[in-house]
């Protein structure tokens, strides 16, 4: 027979508050020069690499890793900085069309102990990764 009502109560939340902080990953940034951060740009740069059909690097403005999930957001460049020849890429005619901003965004899953991309986007004039949290089974904060 339960005698408190509120005793009960408070420990429902208590275990409901300690199993969500059990749950939810970490959020981090990998650190410039770090195995985690290269191993990450590593696996975008073969697919972009094979799009483009020129060596690429990426400047990255945003990265956020949870658990096996990674973001990342930043801009596609040449080795040394210059800007990517779009002219020969299936960008070139969105270019000539002014609906192309210099930037591509990433969802990767590392699966086996290796980084695997889920999706990437190059160009985008909007938000396309909104929703991309709901559609894959991502965390959310690696958005944000």
């Amino acid at each position: 027979m339960l005698r408190s009502p509120r005793l009960f109560l408070t420990a429902l939340f208590f275990i409901i508050a300690a199993a969500g902080a059990a749950s939810a990953q970490e959020t981090q940034t990998p650190a410039p020069g770090s195995a985690e951060r290269k191993a990450i740009a590593d696996a975008l740069r073969a697919p972009v690499e094979k799009e483009l059909k020129q060596k690429v690097v990426f400047k990255i403005d945003q990265l956020k890793v949870s658990g096996d999930w990674a973001f990342l957001r930043g801009v596609p460049q040449r080795p040394g900085g210059g800007k990517v020849d779009y002219g020969s890429t299936p960008y070139r005619r969105r270019i000539e069309d002014g609906v192309f901003d210099d930037w591509i965004c990433a969802l990767l899953r590392k699966k086996a102990g290796r980084w695997q991309v889920v999706k990437y986007v190059i160009g985008a004039t909007d938000v396309v990764y909104e929703g991309w949290d709901e559609e894959y089974h991502a965390p959310s904060e690696i958005f944000r």
